[in-house]
């Protein structure tokens, strides 16, 4: 019934869209359709400007908004801070448009679990039409599977496209939307730092679908490993797991793989039990936020799981090694890149000021300075030199608090009347934005994780390891998952993992 009951709520509103886009008859308004979109036949009809000085001529897409109709925020992104940003919009305020490639947020804490079959794909996938209700409900609130290609922030207005992975589904599409309020929440991407073949041979780990490739790739390696005459030194080769980076997402998952191998391979594949292994190669320190005694602990745990460390720096991929800064060549069967995160294409072709990373420069209330009704929050996002804050780092916390604090901020200056485009240029914003870091977790395999609850590594305040740091760890995340449906699903997984073992099988 909760599933009928959803499909019943949704399809009335996918059908309604499907009828505004196909519906081009003629209409005493200058705009035909009955909705708030405008064809592209209708482009060649003038219409005077809006009250907010937004042309509404010579449009295709999302037209302004009318006088009676909500503000719209317009949300580009559908990652952490994007999410709680639609999560905390009042809808009776505003229309929210959401622009992403992807229909759902990633809980990125727990996606390490799902390359090995600890957790389901699906319990780490929220949809944002559960997120915000309103997009699949509300007359003037939508989700656009496209990506974002141009800003127009004189017109008010973004250029989109369709993903090009779906063109042999829909013919390339681009189209615009307007926006009284736009909130560039796009993330970033992998930091590859210009080293070839990185692109081309690693693995990431920050999609569904990058876990899903890590987990394709590893059980056909072990299944390949099984070929007859095949000689030792490629069977030792495929099953040779390199993990790229030591940080957080670099340490959970080389603990998560050494608990796969150490508890599910050695039973199901026994005769290659000696020759899987797992190498965690790191420039510098692993895990350099946490203090040197929770590192020493980290790397005794992960030696006593069997992972190898090297220090070193990677100078070139190859489709089957990695050469380092010393000439060591290293080979690999399933390569894993988690080297940070540094900004995308799409943000470094903005013509919006920049921080010193190159990100989106933002002030302390997330606007874009000298333009008006931008805001950033984010991992695309950073503080201006002028602000003399320090530039936040690219975490889940931040993101999501940013995310809150934004939304809190514009259902302010939308009942102050200022939620139109251009009309909240003389409305007192109030208290800037303050982060406070509530502390780092990371689960290390083998029931073991560190949790440091300062608010830096040379704070004082509670910092532990362990079991008990364990059991912490899965409580937190599990009440962070956003859904109860999500939650149900964790929970299972995890019960179902300790009493069945993980599942093994390729599909």
């Amino acid at each position: 019934m909760f599933l009928i009951r959803n499909l019943t709520r949704v399809s009335p509103t996918t059908s309604s869209i499907v009828t505004r886009f196909r519906n081009t008859g003629s209409s005493s308004s200058p705009y035909t359709l009955s909705s708030r979109f405008c064809t592209a036949q209708e482009t060649q009809i003038q219409s005077p400007a809006s009250s907010n000085g937004v042309d509404r001529s010579q449009y295709e897409g999302l037209r302004p908004t009318r006088e009676g109709e909500k503000p719209r925020v317009v949300v580009l992104g559908s990652g952490w801070a994007g999410c709680r940003l639609m999560k905390g919009i009042d809808t009776n305020l505003y229309d929210v448009v959401c622009v992403s490639p992807r229909n759902h947020m990633v809980f990125t804490p727990l996606l390490a679990s799902t390359c090995v079959g600890t957790l389901e794909f699906r319990s780490v996938a929220e949809p944002i039409t559960s997120i915000q209700p309103a997009i699949s409900r509300e007359p003037g609130s939508y989700f656009f599977l496209a990506n974002c290609s141009r800003l127009d922030a004189d017109a008010h207005e973004v250029h989109c496209e369709t993903l090009p992975e779906e063109l042999d589904t829909l013919k390339p599409r681009k189209f615009k939307i307007a926006y009284d309020k736009l909130v560039v929440a796009s993330g970033a991407e992998a930091s590859t730092f210009g080293i070839h073949g990185v692109m081309e041979n690693a693995i990431f780990l920050r999609e569904v679908h990058h876990a899903q490739e890590i987990r394709r790739k590893l059980l056909l390696n072990l299944m390949l490993s099984d070929t007859p005459c095949l000689p030792k030194e490629e069977k030792q080769r495929l099953l040779h797991c390199v993990v790229v980076g030591g940080g957080p997402t670099g340490v959970e998952f080389s603990g998560e793989l050494s608990d796969f191998i150490k508890k599910d391979v050695r039973q199901r594949y026994a005769h290659v039990k000696d020759d899987i292994h797992v190498t965690l190669i790191e420039a510098r320190d692993i895990l350099s936020s946490f203090d040197d005694r929770l590192r020493r602990y980290a790397i005794k745990q992960l030696n006593k799981s069997g992972v190898r460390f090297m220090r070193g720096i990677v100078k070139d991929v190859m489709p089957q090694k990695l050469i380092l800064d010393d000439g060591t060549e290293v080979p690999y069967g399933l390569l894993v890149w988690s080297t940070g995160v540094g900004p995308s294409p799409f943000v470094r072709s903005l013509g919006l000021p920049k921080d010193p990373g190159g990100r989106i420069g933002i002030d302390e209330w997330m606007r874009v300075p000298s333009v008006q009704d931008v805001f950033a929050i984010g991992d695309c996002s950073g503080y201006l030199e002028t602000t003399g804050k320090p530039t936040l780092p690219a975490l889940a916390q931040v993101a999501e608090r940013e995310g809150k604090y934004l939304a809190n901020l514009l259902n302010e200056i939308a009942k102050a009347n200022g939620g139109r485009a251009n009309s909240a240029t003389e409305i007192e914003l109030g208290v800037p934005f303050v982060y406070k870091h509530l502390g780092s977790m990371a689960t290390i395999g083998r029931y073991k994780a560190l949790v440091d609850l300062r608010e830096s590594k040379d704070a004082k305040g509670i910092s532990m390891t362990g079991f008990v740091s364990w059991f912490i760890w899965r409580s937190a995340y599990l009440t962070r998952v956003i859904s109860w449906r999500n939650r149900f699903y964790v929970a299972i997984n995890w019960f179902t993992t300790f009493v069945f073992g993980r599942d093994i099988s390729r599909i």
